[in-house]
């Protein structure tokens, strides 16, 4: 009995190193793609904290004397149009304090500007265009690579392969052999390999939980499983605006790759008004008032969130035609509030000026209520506290990648990629290949690139992959 027990407790421990060096083979992989982009996103990330907290998504805060009677905001609108040639207001952003000055968003054929206007006298503090915005600049980098489409797939893949090593770098942390629970917990601060080993497994494993966050998160933006899988699944129903709709989605309002409204409504199509006459009310399809004669100017419009319960900053999205509306937001995730449970977003008649639709968070699904606090701690929009978590997640992030290289660059042989070897003979067991397919079929580009690299490493010469027996 004895002697079958410790045959069989070594067989267990020969299928356990067997598998260990499999895993680290994919675990290397993995990494050979991931790490880059690891570093690069962490890196953005640090720099988009800045922009969202020294500053704040669409720039520099401006301060202006509280106002005592502020110019009417077609006037100030009609300043900031005309401070861009062929300027033409596309939003309205009201500012959250009374000592900033409000900011217009103004597109033109140059693409969109930012300009800021003191409230108290209607006059221009500044102008830039949004792509020069510090937080804007990273975002696109941190989002696409400034690549557009192609760089969004890149990182969809590189989010994927993320999760791959992060599975495989928990399976290879977990205490076996001599390697007890205070040694996977404790990094020993030793010299040579030996401390970037230890570094790099413990660091990874207290942050494992979070960087799964931030992965799933990213990925929820992401244009193939983001947008057409987990968004479509989790879009808020255009039946429930009570309304009639367009074709136009939400998404219309968005400027460049910033996120305008809420992750939920992106996909689903705007409330429509009837149609009217909008010389009579000197209306023109930007949203701005041109005579203020009408029922429905944007001094109306703003007085209406204000009414019912709007505080701090909100964004007003003008009609982009005769039957569009006026779309009133305030989001966490686009940084108007740290409360991602105050999400409202409301329509109003351009023409009327009466509310036909109300969003607020309590009417999200599940995914949507998930998206509007996760994307909001993502991007560190919930306080002080958020942005100092995330800024020590970035230098994890950042340690666990640096360590990883070192380690490897002190472990392989001169001249020498030096990837771990398979056992010889190895097949993989069969949980291992379902969890794989799983992934493969969960996270398409992952799929696609997981199965590149199994078709890679399949047809290099067994002397190139293979050990010896254990």
């Amino acid at each position: 009995m004895t002697i079958m027990s410790s045959e069989g407790a070594q067989a267990n421990s020969r299928a356990s190193s067997r598998l260990y060096r499999a895993v680290w083979r994919w675990h290397f992989y993995a990494g050979l793609v991931v790490v880059p982009f690891f570093i690069l996103l962490a890196c953005t990330g640090m720099i988009m904290l800045y922009g969202n907290s020294v500053e704040t998504m669409l720039g520099p805060r401006h301060l202006v004397e509280a106002p005592t009677a502020a110019a009417p905001l077609v006037e100030q609108a009609a300043t900031a149009a005309a401070s861009i040639p062929g300027g033409r207001i596309t939003m309205f952003v009201q500012a959250p304090e009374t000592n900033l000055a409000n900011k217009f968003m103004v597109s033109a054929e140059d693409g969109a500007h930012i300009v800021v206007v003191d409230p108290n006298h209607a006059a221009v503090m500044a102008e830039y265009r949004q792509d020069s915005v510090l937080f804007n600049w990273a975002s696109k980098i941190h989002g696409t690579l400034l690549l557009g489409d192609f760089g969004d797939r890149v990182l969809e893949m590189a989010a994927g392969l993320g999760i791959v090593l992060l599975l495989t770098g928990l399976y290879m942390w977990w205490p076996r052999g001599a390697r007890t629970w205070s040694k996977a917990l404790l990094p020993r601060l030793t010299k040579g390999r030996g401390l970037s080993r230890d570094l790099h497994m413990s660091t990874g494993f207290y942050f494992a939980i979070v960087l799964l966050f931030f992965l799933f998160s990213g990925l929820a933006w992401t244009g193939i499983w983001g947008t057409q899988i987990v968004q479509a699944w989790n879009t808020f129903p255009a039946a429930k605006l009570g309304a009639p709709v367009s074709d136009t989605t939400h998404a219309s309002l968005n400027h460049g790759d910033e996120h305008d409204v809420p992750w939920t409504l992106e996909q689903t199509p705007m409330p429509v008004c009837e149609p009217h006459d909008h010389s009579a009310t000197g209306m023109d399809h930007s949203g701005m008032d041109m005579s203020a004669a009408g029922p429905a100017n944007l001094d109306s419009i703003v007085a209406t969130p204000l009414d019912i319960g709007f505080t701090g900053q909100f964004r007003v999205n003008m009609p982009a035609s005769e039957t569009g509306v006026f779309t009133i937001s305030t989001d966490s995730s686009s940084g108007d509030s740290a409360n991602p449970f105050g999400d409202r977003t409301v329509h109003i008649d351009q023409y009327s000026g009466e509310i036909i639709s109300e969003v607020a968070f309590a009417d999200y699904g599940l995914g949507g209520k998930a998206m509007a606090a996760g994307i909001a701690l993502h991007q560190g929009n919930l306080g002080w506290w958020n942005i100092a978590l995330n800024l020590l997640f970035c230098a994890a992030v950042v340690l666990i990648a640096v360590s990883g290289v070192v380690m490897w660059w002190k472990r392989r042989p001169k001249g020498r990629l030096a990837e771990p070897l398979y056992p010889k003979q190895y097949r993989a067991p069969r949980g291992v290949i379902i969890i794989a397919a799983a992934v493969c079929i969960a996270f398409p580009l992952t799929g696609t690139s997981v199965i590149v690299l199994a078709l890679i490493d399949f047809l290099l010469p067994r002397r190139f992959k293979e050990a010896g027996s254990l």
